[in-house]
C-alpha cells in the first residue's frame, strides 16, 4: 500500500497532529511538497501533501483562507502540513476553519520536525510500496508461468485471476471465448465480444477499458500477438482500477500468451505446408499418400464425409479462414485450410462446427451488403468481395470431382452478386437462372436476330410459332391449336425458320438451342 496521511499521523517520529479533516486521512499520498507560495496550484499534479509556514499568506484572514484551500482542494492537494512555531505559534482559526469547511486534512508539524524529514518519510514509503509491487510482481510472473507451462492457457487464466481478485478471459482471432477463470465469468466474457472485435481492428498491440464506476467491473482488453492482426484477446476485470503489482501481473500474463500464441503460430504455418501437400495429393488422385502424410494430424478428416470450400477475394479469405478453423478448434473438429494467393481452399467435415460458421459467416456478410439470399438479376461482386463456393458432401477419393464442384458454385456466385453458393443448389435447382449470363444472352440475340428482323416486317411470326412448336415438341396439331392456325401454316413457317437459320429443325442439338435462347430473351423482356 503506498503511504497514507494517516501513516504519517501514526509515524512515531514525525509527531504530527491533525487539526482538520480527520475523516479523510485514508487517502494516498502522492508526494510531500514544500511551497510557500500564495499560489502553488500551478506546480501541483494532485496527490501531494503540501508543506508550509505561511510565510506570504495572511493566514488569520477568513476570506483568504478559504479561496487559498478552496483552490489546493481543485487541484488535488490530499493535505496540508502547517509548521507551527516558525511565523505563527499555533495554526491560525481562520485556516482552520476553511479546511474544516473544504474537508481537507490539516497536519501540525511541530517546530523539532522539519518538513524534510516528513519528505523522506513519504520517499521512503513509497520506495517500500514499490519494492513489495515489484517482489509481488516477480512472484506472480513465477507463478504465472508455472500454471502456463502445467495447464496451459487455463491455467494461467486461472492464476491471473486470484493475482488480480478479478476475473480473466481469453478470446481466439475470431472474439469468441476460449477460456475464462473463474467459470462464472464466462457469460461475463460473452457480453465484450464487440468491444474484442473493436480491438480486434486496431494494430497490435492495443488496448482498452470497458466499464466503470457505474458498471458492474472495469474490464481491461488487450491484444495478444506481434504480427499486424491480433491473433487473441486477454480480458481482465476487476472492481477498481489495478494497482503496481496487479499490473505487473497483467503484463507478464500477455508476455507469456504471446509467446504462447506465436510458437502456435509457427506450428501453424508448419500444419499449413503440410495441409498444402496433402491437398495436391488428394486433388491428384493419391488419397492413400494423402492419408499417410496426413497422419493424425488430419486423419479423421479424411476418414468421414467432407465439403470442399473455395473462396476468393477479401484478403484471400483470411477472415473466413479465421472463422472456420476457431469454429473447429473448439468443436475438436480438424479442419484443412490453405491459402493458395488469393485463393482459400477449406477441406471441413460434412454437417460440422466449421462447415456451419462458414455458412454464418457468409450470411452475416450477405446482410451487411443489403442483399438477398434469393436468386436475383445478377451483379458482379466486387473483387476484393469474398465470394465462397461449396461442394457437395465427398471423400478421399473424390476430392478432384468435389474441388471442381466448389469452382463451379464460386464462379456462379461470383456471377449472381451472391457471397455463397452451395454445389447442391445448382444440382436441384432450375437452369434457367444461368442463362442470365451476358454471353448467353449476346448467343440468344444473334441466333434469334434474323427471326425477329423477318417478324418486324408484318410477313409472319416466326418467333411465336418457334417458340409454341418447341414447347409441344414438335406436336403439329397441339402447337397449331396453341398458335390457332391450320397445321399446314405452322408447317410452312417451320421451313421458313429453317431457310432464314440454315439449320435443321430434324437436328436435337438445334432444337435445344432454340429452346434455350428463347428463354434467355423472354428473361430479358
Amino acid at each position: 500500500m503506498p503511504p497514507t496521511l494517516a501513516s504519517l499521523v501514526h509515524h512515531s517520529a514525525l509527531k504530527l497532529t491533525v487539526r482538520a479533516g480527520a475523516d479523510r486521512l485514508d487517502v494516498p499520498v502522492r508526494w510531500a511538497h514544500v511551497s510557500e507560495l500564495a499560489d502553488p496550484v500551478p506546480y501541483m499534479e494532485g496527490g501531494e501533501l503540501l508543506l508550509i509556514t505561511a510565510l506570504k499568506l495572511d493566514a488569520e484572514d477568513p476570506e483568504a483562507m478559504r479561496r487559498y484551500v478552496r483552490r489546493l482542494v481543485g487541484a488535488g492537494v490530499v493535505g496540508l502540513g502547517f509548521a507551527i512555531g516558525v511565523n505563527y505559534e499555533e495554526i491560525p482559526k481562520a485556516l482552520v476553519d476553511a479546511a474544516e469547511e473544504e474537508g481537507l486534512p490539516l497536519l501540525e508539524v511541530p517546530r523539532r520536525t522539519p518538513f524534510l524529514a516528513i519528505t523522506k518519510a513519504v520517499s521512503a514509503a513509497i520506495a517500500a510500496d514499490q519494492y513489495r509491487a515489484v517482489t509481488a510482481g516477480f512472484a506472480a510472473q513465477r507463478e504465472l508461468t508455472k500454471q502456463a507451462l502445467n495447464d496451459g492457457p487455463e491455467g494461467l487464466l486461472g492464476a491471473l485471476a486470484a493475482q488480480v481478485d478479478g476475473w480473466a478471459a481469453l478470446y481466439d482471432a475470431s472474439g469468441a471465448v476460449v477460456a475464462a477463470a473463474p467459470e462464472w465469468a464466462g457469460r461475463r466474457a460473452a457480453r465484450l465480444t464487440a468491444d474484442v472485435e473493436r480491438l480486434r481492428d486496431r494494430p497490435a498491440p492495443a488496448s482498452s477499458v470497458v466499464g466503470g464506476p457505474d458498471h458492474e467491473d472495469r474490464v481491461e482488453l488487450h491484444s495478444i500477438g506481434t504480427g499486424r492482426r491480433p491473433r487473441a484477446a486477454l480480458a481482465v476485470g476487476t472492481e477498481a482500477a489495478l494497482g503496481t503489482a496487479e499490473r505487473y501481473a497483467v503484463h507478464s500474463a500477455i508476455a507469456l500468451l504471446t509467446l504462447t500464441t506465436e510458437r502456435s503460430r509457427s506450428l501453424h504455418e508448419a500444419e499449413q505446408r503440410i495441409g498444402a501437400a496433402v491437398l495436391r495429393m488428394l486433388l491428384a488422385g493419391e488419397p492413400d499418400h494423402a492419408r499417410a502424410v496426413a497422419g493424425d494430424l488430419y486423419g479423421g478428416l479424411l476418414d468421414a464425409p467432407f465439403r470442399v470450400i473455395v473462396a476468393e477475394g477479401e484478403a484471400g479469405g483470411s477472415g473466413l479462414a479465421e472463422v472456420v478453423e476457431a469454429a473447429g478448434a473448439r468443436a475438436g473438429e480438424a479442419v484443412l485450410a490453405v491459402p493458395e494467393g488469393e485463393r482459400l481452399v477449406v477441406l471441413a467435415a460434412d454437417g460440422g462446427a466449421a462447415a456451419r460458421a462458414c455458412a454464418e459467416y457468409a450470411a452475416s456478410l450477405e446482410a451487411s451488403r443489403g442483399t438477398a439470399s434469393t436468386i436475383r438479376e445478377p451483379s458482379p461482386a466486387e473483387d476484393d468481395d469474398l465470394v465462397i463456393g461449396l461442394s457437395a458432401p465427398a471423400g478421399p477419393t473424390a476430392a478432384a470431382a468435389a474441388y471442381k464442384q466448389a469452382e463451379q458454385a464460386l464462379s456462379v456466385a461470383r456471377r449472381r452478386g451472391r457471397v455463397l453458393v452451395e454445389h447442391e443448389q445448382l444440382a436441384t435447382g432450375s437452369v434457367l437462372p444461368l442463362l442470365a449470363d451476358d454471353a448467353v444472352k449476346a448467343f440468344a440475340d444473334g441466333l434469334l436476330r434474323a427471326l425477329h428482323d423477318h417478324d418486324a416486317t408484318g410477313r409472319g411470326d416466326l418467333v411465336a410459332s418457334l417458340r409454341a412448336w418447341l414447347s409441344r415438341h414438335g406436336q403439329w396439331d397441339a402447337a397449331a391449336a396453341d398458335l390457332g392456325v391450320h397445321r399446314h401454316t405452322l408447317r410452312y413457317r417451320m421451313r421458313r425458320v429453317e431457310e432464314i437459320l440454315g439449320r435443321s429443325l430434324d437436328d436435337p442439338d438445334v432444337r435445344m438451342e432454340l429452346w434455350l435462347a428463347l428463354k434467355a430473351t423472354a428473361a430479358e423482356q
